[in-house]
């Protein structure tokens, strides 16, 4: 169990190294992506943790809080970074709202949105 758990943490601490880069490039719909990823990822290392099972097939970060809320008291900053990156991940893969993205995701939102990210990771591997 422990080696599915860290192959969770190791992919979601590049995917967090990749969003450091993509702001760094000023590829900001990126950051968003690789901040969902990352805390995807570490939702699933938590899942492996304590339910002991493969975690589901899901990019839905909500439904994955949802599966370990018996297990994980949740705080509401953490919460509300999870309802701010949903979008971030499947519609930046539609044409039609990659310009509202574009438009919505400046350097500053980036920034706060990689920083709140990098909370809400350290505050998940305290739990793990």
């Amino acid at each position: 169990m422990k080696n599915s758990i860290d192959y969770w943490v190791e992919l979601a601490d590049y995917d967090l190294e990749t969003a450091d880069a993509m702001l760094l490039t000023r590829r900001y719909l990126y950051v968003g992506f690789m901040c969902h990823q990352t805390i995807e990822k570490l939702l699933k290392a938590l899942y492996t943790k304590f339910i002991t099972d493969i975690p589901p097939f899901t990019h839905n970060l909500m439904y994955l809080i949802e599966l370990l809320k018996n297990n994980v008291d949740f705080p509401e900053t953490h919460i509300d970074l999870v309802t701010e990156l949903m979008p971030l991940n499947i519609e930046s893969r539609y044409p039609s709202y990659k310009d509202k993205l574009y438009n919505y995701l400046t350097e500053e939102v980036c920034l706060s949105i990689l920083n709140k990210t990098k909370l809400t990771e350290q505050w998940i591997k305290t739990k793990l």
